[in-house]
């Protein structure tokens, strides 16, 4: 009695966990689309119709173009005005004599030199902000390269939990056959088929993880968000080969961001220079032709300047103040610069650490686990071990073979971080 009663629930609970088996299976076919089926990416040509569609790479392009057109306009004299009057205009209207006319034409001149350095002012900020476009353009190729890995890591993550799917169903159907000639237990069955319907729900949470990594890809390239994309091609770990001190030179030399700093400095420095040509007037020179009667009859000179009186609380003030600005942008590029060279000590640490941590995996501890679970599979074909070890073994594998995949795209994406951080494409 007790063993049709056994028999009755173990037949009960296979119906279930089939149901369920296959209710997850119909949901996941809904959503996956077969590795076979989709072209392959290609990381240089994302890079490529990134940079050419990102619009906030563009607004920074046309940015850039509004700063080129500042320099001339700066360097360049005030328009000159024209001044037409009536000069002695009688008050009383019985008087014979007739108000004369005038026409001036008049022109502003600064003094000597202030226009070349507000035109200098204007190329700095010009050159400042096409380096700070070139800093987006960087940060930019990191983000796909980025994202471009994190998509790998998903399909790397669902092949690999679809093999161990393939696994679990392998140890499902030993542990029905055990069963089914007495040798086995109904709890190892069911046990394994949890873990089956585990793995299925894994699936599941992927795709989702693949649609997102997906929509960062096409965000950063101008696409709608559910634009269909191909497979990434299979990575391999990126020799790494440079000095710290290289590459602390190389982000000096290259680093936009700094080269923009470098660029506000010698414009704050202009200023200065311009500040202290203040303390020198401006003038205003002119010409004049009168008409007297119906006679064009008199021609004159103009000439007028401003008197720099206030200069205790103008002039020296604004010196002080570019003064200021120049020890402040300097400051802030030595603080950028240490800023730079420390992250490149901290992506350098991460570097070897992940290094040495793919060779690990992948000479030692998964070969190792791998024969693991095979030789608990014999064993527990006859016996020697129950299903909770097998499995055990199994997850256990499983879990070091994700582990592997999350380091070595954690390790391309440092490398990518690494090349932004210097400023430049380090590897082809």
């Amino acid at each position: 009695m007790q063993d049709k009663l056994c028999s009755r629930q173990y037949t009960v609970g296979r119906k279930i966990a089939h149901c369920s088996l296959l209710i997850a299976h119909c949901l996941l076919l809904t959503n996956i689309v077969f590795a076979e089926e989709l072209p392959t990416l290609d990381l240089q040509q994302l890079v490529d119709e990134a940079l050419k569609n990102n619009p906030e790479l563009i607004s920074a392009k046309y940015r850039v173009e509004a700063f080129k057109e500042v320099p001339s306009q700066m360097g360049t004299l005030d328009d000159p005005r024209l001044e037409i009057g009536l000069i002695r205009v009688p008050m009383n209207t019985l008087s014979a004599n007739e108000p004369m006319k005038e026409i001036t034409v008049m022109q502003s001149l600064p003094y000597p030199g202030k226009l070349s350095l507000k035109s200098e002012m204007a190329q700095k900020e010009a050159e400042a902000a096409e380096e700070e476009y070139k800093d987006i353009e960087i940060k930019l190729i990191q983000m796909v390269k980025e994202a471009y890995n994190d998509l790998y890591f998903v399909y790397k993550s669902i092949e690999i939990t679809e093999k161990n799917k393939m696994t679990l169903k392998d140890f499902v159907n030993v542990a029905e056959a055990k069963y089914a000639v007495g040798k086995g237990l109904q709890q190892d069955v069911l046990k394994a088929q949890v873990g089956l319907s585990r793995t299925i729900d894994e699936l599941i949470r992927l795709e989702k993880e693949r649609q997102s990594a997906e929509a960062r890809i096409n965000v950063l390239m101008n696409r709608l968000p559910q634009s269909p994309l191909g497979k990434p091609k299979d990575i391999k770990m990126t020799a790494f080969k440079f000095t710290i001190e290289e590459l602390q030179s190389a982000a000096e030399e290259n680093r936009p961001l700094l080269k923009g700093l470098k660029r506000m400095i010698e414009r704050y420095r202009a200023a200065y220079n311009l500040a202290k040509l203040e303390y020198y007037p401006n003038f205003d020179v002119g010409l004049s032709v009168g008409q007297e009667k119906d006679n064009m009859n008199y021609v004159s000179g103009k000439f007028s300047l401003n008197i720099p009186l206030w200069y205790k609380t103008k002039q020296d003030r604004k010196v002080a103040e570019e003064s200021y600005n120049v020890n402040s942008l300097t400051h802030r590029y030595n603080a950028a610069k240490n800023e730079i060279f420390l992250k490149i000590k901290e992506i350098m640490a991460e570097e070897e650490k992940g290094r040495k941590l793919i060779e690990l995996f992948s000479t030692g501890i998964i070969p190792q686990a791998s024969q693991t679970v095979d030789s608990a599979m014999l064993a527990y074909q006859v016996n020697k071990v129950d299903l909770f070890n097998l499995l055990d073994n199994q997850i256990t594998l499983f879990n070091y073979q994700i582990q592997y995949e999350k380091v070595l795209t954690d390790y391309e994406k440092k490398l990518a971080e690494l090349e932004a951080v210097v400023g430049k494409k380090l590897f082809y």
